[in-house]
C-alpha cells in the first residue's frame, strides 16, 4: 500500500484550499455585501472592513425601499413565497406524472417508448423564447394567463422531463427478479410498482426532485412573460431594485443570500441522496 509523503499532503491541501477559495469567494464576497450600504460598496479601493448594518435585510423584510428618490414599496417576501409555491407544486405534480412514467419507460418496452421519451426530453433542449409566444395566446385564451395554475402547468416543460429521464434510468439499474419474484407471490403490477420499485428507487427520486426544484426556483423567463407582479418569483421580483435612482446593491445581495437559503438549506440535507441517485441512476438511458 502506497504512502503520500508529507510534502505531498501539504501540496494537496494547498491546492485544496485554492479550489475551495476560488468557488466560495463570490459567495462569501455577496453574503459580505449584503451588510453595506450602497456607499461602502461602490467605494474603491474595496472596504474589507467595514460597519454592517440590517438595512438591506429589514428593507426586504418590511418591503419598504430606501432610495435618493424617496420610499418604494418592494414586494420581496411575497415574491419569495411564490418561489416556494410554484417550485413546490411544480415538483409534486412532476413527480407525480413523472414517476409512474419512469416506471412504465423502464419496465414496459413497446414501439416508440424510445420516441416518445426523446420527445419527452426534448422539451428541455429548447429555449424558453421559443414557446412563449404561443404559450402567451394559449394561455389567454384558456384563462391560465397570470394564475398560478398556469405557472405550475408550464413550469412542467423544465420539471417532468428532468424527473423522467433520471429516474428512469434508476428504475433501470434495479433488477426486476425482485419485482417478478413480488408478483409470482399473486400481488399485483401497481402494489409491486409502490412496495417494492419506490422504495429502491427512492435515492433516485429524492436526487431527481431536488434537481427539479432547483431548476424550478431559478427559473427567470416563464414568469416574467406569462405573470404579473403579484404571482412572480424572487427571479423576477429582483428587478424592483434596478431603480430610476440607481441600482440597489446591498438590497440585491441581501435577495440573493435569502433566495439561495432555502435552495441550499435542501441541497445540504438532501445531499446523500444526490450523490447515490445521480452516480446510480444518471448514468444510463
Amino acid at each position: 500500500m502506497e504512502t503520500t509523503s508529507p510534502i505531498e499532503r501539504i501540496l494537496r491541501g494547498i491546492a485544496l484550499t485554492l479550489v475551495v477559495i476560488f468557488f466560495m469567494f463570490p459567495i462569501l464576497w455577496i453574503f459580505m455585501m449584503s451588510f453595506q450600504t450602497n456607499e461602502t460598496i461602490l467605494s474603491i479601493p474595496p472596504k474589507v472592513v467595514f460597519s454592517p448594518t440590517l438595512e438591506n435585510y429589514q428593507a426586504l423584510i418590511t418591503g419598504k425601499l430606501v432610495s435618493n428618490a424617496g420610499t418604494l414599496d418592494i414586494a420581496f417576501m411575497r415574491n419569495l413565497g411564490n418561489s416556494v409555491l410554484l417550485s413546490t407544486a411544480s415538483v409534486a405534480v412532476a413527480l407525480l406524472l413523472g414517476v409512474p412514467a419512469a416506471y412504465a419507460f423502464a419496465r414496459h418496452k413497446f414501439r416508440g417508448s424510445e420516441d416518445i421519451a426523446f420527445t419527452l426530453l426534448s422539451f428541455r433542449f429548447a429555449p424558453p423564447l421559443l414557446v412563449l409566444l404561443p404559450l402567451t395566446q394559449y394561455f389567454q385564451w384558456m384563462g391560465l394567463a397570470n394564475t398560478y395554475i398556469g405557472l405550475i402547468w408550464v413550469y412542467q416543460l423544465i420539471c417532468l422531463p428532468l424527473i423522467l429521464w433520471i429516474v428512469r434510468g434508476y428504475f433501470e439499474d434495479i433488477s426486476a427478479d425482485v419485482e417478478y419474484a413480488y408478483r409470482i407471490a399473486g400481488h399485483g403490477w401497481f402494489a409491486t410498482f409502490r412496495k417494492i420499485a419506490l422504495p429502491l428507487a427512492g435515492p433516485g427520486i429524492a436526487a431527481a426532485g431536488l434537481l427539479a426544484f432547483i431548476f424550478a426556483w431559478n427559473n427567470f423567463v416563464f414568469a416574467l412573460v406569462l405573470a404579473s407582479a403579484d404571482k412572480q418569483p424572487v427571479t423576477v421580483g429582483a428587478l424592483a431594485f434596478v431603480t430610476a435612482s440607481g441600482i440597489q446593491y446591498g438590497q440585491i445581495a441581501a435577495a440573493i443570500v435569502l433566495s439561495i437559503a432555502p435552495t441550499l438549506a435542501l441541497a445540504l440535507y438532501a445531499q446523500r441522496y444526490l450523490v447515490e441517485g445521480l452516480s446510480l441512476g444518471a448514468v444510463k438511458g
